[in-house]
This record gives structure tokens, C-alpha cells and sequence, in this order.
């Protein structure tokens, strides 16, 4: 059995199998490094948006969280302490990045090429590279002759000294939102270019003390956390699954937080949103507003037009310096798969498969591709909660299917086609009232045709209780 990725995903997958007794497998990483976005990301500030106790493996909790939202570094080190405790190294193979999965009808196997040449054969492939590690990159005339250095910061260069310099920041997402503050008491001058504000929250971050850490080591404490957090957070679904008028509680808490750290009212009608709370991700942060409101930082609306030598140019034409460029423009998800070469049953390719939009079977299974299971895969993501509890339920549901190939003595179980039409059918219908779709803006949770091909509509435990169990009927067994 072939995993490929080591985050979140491919290391929960892997400690899974290992429990049910499957030995055979290997974990294919690109890097030279476990951890996927936690390993990758490391720019300045970087953190969890979700709360520790939550963001975190049910089965391995961790009573030693430093802050409720704990910092990259944190995140990445408890990914290293699973794999050593669950004795998930030696089936890691570094510096393999995979170009090729190819369906054997004759053998009823899959074929997994990596850059190296090598071919592994295997009866499943396990897909755990998730959606946020592709990066994305505005379509901005003259981005290549920029003088100075640009990256993006999924990619941040260490190297390059902020101290003194002008620096200009393309995007105020989720990254945005936490780097901005740390980087600009460093800067010489800070220019965010800002296409639309986001909605913003306060972030109700703090250290947990020693205390708090102890009474968290008592039996049943951490467990008694985590369902509190797990329902807090669940509630805020009613108005991204019910209906888009229960988020006026959450409008009205933005607002108060933006009034409340911004005084000048015409930064305060640049920073309000014209689109209704919850169509774009709802970010947390304490001290972006106010980071906006120093002298030496400029917000510009309307986004970045044009880049020059020494210089981003606004959609009004006015020129402003820079030294440094950042990109915080999120990542390719919709499309990241369009350049993989995954061919199927009959040489059925994955871009013949998805040509009218992506399409699977609760995000994990697609037809015409036996044995190929998607963890995080479309339609899996939240707007609410963790994503690591979604994990675990597509985790489960993927030992599901190898548990019936087990039963069966098949060969390769395939999603029936009628059964991923009508699941997908009924996924958009109920996708297409909801804020995501009706709330009057373009996100990144959206394709090009303006089909929701990232979000679960609804709870958690909705989607926990429907993936519990795999229904045989819902899949053609291969022998």
C-alpha cells in the first residue's frame, strides 16, 4: 500500500493501518522532512486558527499545548512525536515526489512513478497531500521584473533581511492576517494591497500555565476539553449550514472588533466587507487592525495592478516603492490536481474524468479509480472547525473499505458511477443556497465555473456519522 504525503493526513492514515495489523505500506514524501503545511509554513506568526485542542490526532491527545492556539513550531514538533511513538518512521521514504499513478486492468494494481524513476506497484494508494500546499501566485503583469526579492509565504526566505527595507505585502488572507503584524515593526515602511477586507474576529488567544497544563493530565480532563472546544466551534456551522441570516451574531461581533481597534472611519470603511460574513473564510487576529493603523503602514484597496523594477502600481496608477514583495495570495485548490498524471481504468485520465468539475464519493473515492482513496479531498473542507477531525473520519472510512476487499476476497472496490452522481447532485443543491455560494463574493473555495468544489455543507458529525461505515452497495467489487 503506497501513502503519499507525511502531514496530518498520511501520518493518521499510516498509525491506522499499523493498529489493524496492515504492515505493508510505505509513506512517500516529496521533502526531505515529515509535517506537509507545518513543515512548509514558517513565516513569521505563523500559527493554528483552530484551537490546540482540537487540532490534534482524538486518539493522542496533548495536555502540553503552550497557548490555546499553538505556534507552527508546536504543531510540527507533536506530528514528530506521533511518528516516533506509533513507530511510523521506517516506512517513510524522503525525496519522493510522486509524477505518475497508472491503473493496471490486467493486474488490477496501481503503477506509482516518482521523479527518481523508481515504480512502486501496490493494490491502493492512499492520497494525503491535502488542498493548502500548492502555492498561488496573482496574475499581475511584470511580477518577473521585480528587482529585489519576492516569494510567497508558504516559501519564506530566511534569508532575506526585512529590517529597514520597504516591503510590500499582495493579499490579506489567513497568512497575511498573522505575518503583517510580526514583520512590520521590522520594516522601513509596510504597503498591504488589499483586493477585498476580510471578515475578522478577535482571536481569544493565551498562554496556558503550568496550572492549567496539570489539571489537563487528569483523567478525563483533556477529553473534557476537547468535546467542550468541539461543540463551541460546532455551533458556528448554523449559519454556514442552516441559513446565511444566522450569521448576523457574527457580523456584529466583526464589527464591534473592527470599531473597537480602528478609530479613523475612513481605514474603517476600507477594512468593512461588502459580502456577507462566512463567504470567505472568517479569520481570527487581535492585532492586525491595529498593526494597520501604525504610521509607517499603508493599506491600498483595489489590489495590486501592475509590478515594476522597484515597485507596485495600485488600480488608481499611483507607484509605490518597494524593496521586498510577499505574497500572500493562498494556494491552488480547486485545480491542483489538473496537471497530475493519474490515469484509471480503460486509460481513463483524471482531467476526462473531472472535465465538467470535480466529482467523488464524500471526497474520498471517484469512479473509474479503483483503490484510490482522497484524504481532505473535495468537499471535505470547513469553514467552521478542524480539519484533523475530518481526517480521522475519512481514516476510518478508508480501513472500512479495505476491511470489506478483506471480507470479499475482491481485488479493488470502484464507487459506482450513478451513486457519485447522485451524492454530488444532492451536494450542490444544498451547497448552492448556503453563504458559501449566495454570499456575494469569489473565493478560492469556488472553481472556475463557480461550483463549490472545497466545503462540506454541513456539521461535522453529519459528515462522522455518514462515513462510519462503507455501504457495498454504493461500490463495484473488482476480483
Amino acid at each position: 500500500m503506497v501513502i503519499i504525503g507525511s502531514g496530518f493526513a498520511g501520518i493518521g492514515m499510516a498509525i491506522k493501518l499499523k493498529e489493524a495489523g496492515y504492515h505493508d505500506f510505505v509513506i512517500l514524501e516529496k521533502a526531505d522532512d515529515l509535517g506537509g503545511t507545518w513543515r512548509d509554513n514558517t513565516y513569521p506568526g505563523c500559527a493554528c486558527d483552530v484551537p490546540s485542542h482540537m487540532y490534534s490526532y482524538s486518539f493522542d491527545l496533548n495536555p502540553d499545548w503552550s497557548r490555546m492556539f499553538s505556534p507552527q513550531e508546536e504543531i510540527w514538533e507533536y506530528m514528530r512525536t506521533c511518528v516516533d511513538k506509533y513507530r511510523i518512521a521506517p516506512h517513510i521514504r524522503y525525496g519522493k515526489r510522486v509524477v505518475s499513478l497508472e491503473w493496471d486492468d490486467a493486474a488490477r494494481r496501481w503503477e506509482v512513478a516518482t521523479d527518481d524513476g523508481a515504480t512502486l506497484t501496490t493494490n491502493a494508494v492512499i492520497s494525503g497531500i491535502g488542498a493548502l500546499h500548492v502555492p498561488s501566485f496573482p496574475d499581475i503583469p511584470g511580477r518577473e521584473s521585480f528587482a529585489g526579492p519576492a516569494f510567497h509565504s508558504s516559501e519564506w526566505d530566511h534569508s532575506v533581511e526585512l529590517a529597514g527595507k520597504r516591503v510590500a505585502v499582495i493579499g490579506t488572507g489567513a497568512s497575511a492576517i498573522q505575518f503583517v503584524p510580526q514583520i512590520a515593526p521590522e520594516a522601513a515602511h509596510l504597503t498591504v494591497f488589499q483586493r477585498t477586507p476580510p471578515w475578522i474576529h478577535p482571536k481569544p488567544d493565551f498562554a496556558l500555565t503550568s496550572r492549567m497544563k496539570q489539571a489537563l493530565r487528569l483523567p478525563g480532563a483533556a477529553r473534557a476539553v476537547r468535546g467542550a472546544v468541539y461543540w463551541a466551534l460546532e455551533t458556528r456551522a448554523l449559519g454556514f449550514t442552516v441559513d446565511p441570516r444566522l450569521m448576523k451574531v457574527h457580523e456584529r461581533i466583526a464589527l464591534k472588533h473592527l470599531r473597537s481597534q480602528v478609530p479613523d472611519p475612513e481605514l474603517r470603511r476600507a477594512l468593512t466587507p461588502d459580502y456577507t460574513i462566512g463567504c470567505k473564510r472568517l479569520l481570527l487576529s487581535s492585532d492586525y487592525y491595529p498593526t494597520l493603523t501604525r504610521d509607517d503602514v499603508s493599506l491600498v484597496t483595489g489590489g495590486a495592478a501592475e509590478i515594476r523594477e522597484h515597485a507596485v502600481v495600485d488600480s488608481t496608477g499611483r507607484e509605490h516603492e518597494a524593496d521586498v514583495i510577499v505574497f500572500g495570495t493562498g494556494f491552488r485548490v480547486t485545480d491542483m490536481l489538473k496537471d497530475q498524471r493519474i490515469i484509471g481504468r480503460n486509460g481513463l485520465k483524471i482531467q476526462d474524468a473531472w472535465q465538467d468539475g470535480i466529482e467523488t464519493y464524500y471526497g474520498i473515492t471517484t469512479s473509474g479509480f479503483p483503490n484510490l482513496f482522497f484524504l481532505l479531498g473535495p468537499n471535505t473542507g470547513l469553514g467552521h472547525h478542524s480539519v484533523v477531525f475530518m481526517i480521522e473520519a475519512q481514516v476510518r472510512y478508508v480501513m472500512s473499505c479495505l476491511r470489506l476487499l478483506s471480507r470479499t476476497q475482491a481485488r479493488a472496490v470502484d464507487v459506482r458511477p450513478e451513486r457519485q452522481r447522485a451524492f454530488n447532485r444532492r451536494l450542490q443543491e444544498r451547497l448552492d443556497p448556503l453563504v458559501w455560494n449566495a454570499g456575494g463574493c469569489r473565493s478560492w473555495y469556488l472553481d472556475e465555473h463557480g461550483a463549490n468544489r472545497t466545503i462540506w455543507p454541513g456539521f461535522t458529525f453529519e459528515y462522522w456519522a455518514r462515513t462510519r461505515k462503507v455501504k457495498p452497495d454504493a461500490y463495484e467489487l473488482i476480483y
